[in-house]
């Protein structure tokens, strides 16, 4: 398959694996990458010869750290710019989930913001005991959007979000498979092997069992109780005193102070 963007596909017979490949920015996110995701997925997930996909992070260093904020200026910062902005990340996002295959996050190192959205957007998360887990949407200002916490929730209940979205909370491997974040946590160096087993045993079992299990737990969660008005308003933080100031504090790399406006 050819890719762009840093977003890159390896097939291993019946496995595709995804891979980040953005190693200098710590495989941060960039809009055409979030683009790029999701048509890859949809690719993969059209291809009725695979049986599971991995997603990684290039090198060893990082998972994803996220959104790439230095690309801020250019890609957000104003209400159209960010709803288009959003509308991408969730179509990115949400491949994941809508893939037919079942996914398997393969987490080393730096697994924050958008990169850990992305991890529960899969069916199994693997990481190493060393990794850094979490979601920083506070520190700017942002607010994350319902049907990227929905998998948050599902997975680890509603106090685990909260100290994951108004806490801020950073987890290491261990401390997130306790919470119930990871489906497996094995020693650093042991990630990739165990997720690639974790992904021959899924291959090895009849991938329309796989596939029909796969639909029947989303179907079970059902529709999210939101309406479009609250989905819509979720892009306000852009007009906030608190996010502007922060956008410009972390460029200056110095400490957002937030005044609640």
């Amino acid at each position: 398959m050819t890719d762009n963007a840093h977003i890159r596909t390896e097939r291993h017979g019946e496995i595709a694996v995804v891979v980040f490949d953005r190693p200098e920015k710590r495989n941060a996110f960039n809009l055409a990458m979030w683009q790029s995701l999701a048509a890859t997925m949809r690719a993969l997930s059209d291809d009725g010869s695979l049986r599971a996909v991995v997603l990684r992070g290039a090198g060893a260093e990082a998972f994803s750290a996220g959104a790439d904020i230095s690309a801020f200026e250019a890609e957000r910062g104003t209400r159209e710019k960010e709803d288009h902005y959003g509308e991408i990340v969730h179509q990115g996002m949400q491949s994941i989930r809508a893939c037919i295959h079942p996914t398997v996050a393969m987490i080393r190192g730096v697994c924050i913001g958008g990169g850990a959205g992305i991890a529960t957007m899969c069916d199994f998360r693997v990481a190493g005991e060393g990794i850094r887990f979490g979601i920083t949407a506070r520190n700017l200002g942002i607010w994350y959007p319902y049907a990227e916490m929905d998998p948050v929730v599902q997975i680890a209940g509603t106090a685990v979000a909260a100290e994951i979205f108004i806490e801020g909370r950073i987890f290491n491997g261990t401390e997130a498979y306790q919470k119930g974040l990871l489906s497996r946590v094995v020693p650093d160096d042991r990630v990739e092997e165990e997720a690639m087993a974790l992904a021959r045993r899924i291959a090895e079992g009849a991938p329309l069992s796989a596939r029909f299990h796969k639909r029947a737990l989303v179907a079970l969660r059902g529709p999210l109780p939101i309406s479009a008005e609250q989905e819509a308003a979720v892009n306000d933080f852009v007009r906030t005193e608190d996010f502007q100031n922060a956008f410009r504090a972390f460029l200056a790399k110095k400490k957002p102070v937030f005044q609640g406006r």
